[in-house]
């Protein structure tokens, strides 16, 4: 079994490696302030992804240009912190770095808020939708079971059965009910995406 320790070990450089933000190579050519734009228009953070590279680049001899990595970040950081990415990176259920200036923060979490509310309306929706389904699967189990218990296990089981079919039907109501909450939200989000600059409340 002498073995283990080697795969144990080349397991973790294996995931070491996945944690690299470059290769060598990149990091020899690269023209920083490509790279910190392309940083900045996908929202990291900028003292993580930063450090992130200086991590990958280590090994390469290769030192990252802070300045000219921080002027291409500021471009891209721009194109990012918009009112529509804000809703496309909210309905994506994309987490939100604080990453936008504040001259440009408001509108962006205006979006962002927006699509935020239609991917977890979905998202639970969808885990309700899942879950009564597990619950209809195992009360068809059960009833196929009960044919061939004894009596004295079938009233447990016929309890059993119908505390599933009252958790399902309310998981079914619950997932029904959302349902025209996300008609309201989907509403919102398209009508944000076609006048990103207009004030409204939600749901009017």
């Amino acid at each position: 079994m002498r073995y283990l320790p080697m795969m144990g070990m080349a397991a973790v450089l294996l995931s070491l490696a996945s944690c690299n933000t470059m290769s060598k190579e990149e990091c020899r050519v690269a023209d920083w302030a490509v790279v910190g734009d392309t940083d900045g228009a996908a929202g990291h953070d900028p003292q993580t992804r930063f450090a992130d590279h200086v991590r990958s680049c280590s090994k390469s001899g290769a030192v990252p240009d802070q300045t000219r990595w921080y002027e291409g970040y500021q471009a891209g950081i721009k194109r990012y912190c918009t009112p529509l990415n804000g809703a496309s990176t909210g309905e994506a259920g994309r987490a939100y770095h604080n990453v936008c200036p504040p001259e440009l923060a408001t509108d962006f979490m205006r979006g962002y808020s927006l699509g935020k509310r239609v991917h977890d309306l979905r998202s639970r929706i969808n885990s309700l939708n899942s879950s009564a389904s597990s619950k209809e699967y195992e009360a068809d189990k059960l009833h196929d079971d009960m044919k061939k218990a004894a009596d004295k296990d079938r009233r447990a089981i016929r309890d059993r059965i119908d505390d599933l079919e009252r958790d399902r039907r309310r998981a079914r109501r619950e997932a029904d009910d959302l349902g025209y909450e996300l008609s309201e939200a989907e509403r919102d989000l398209a009508f944000f995406r076609q006048n990103p600059m207009a004030q409204f409340s939600p749901g009017l």
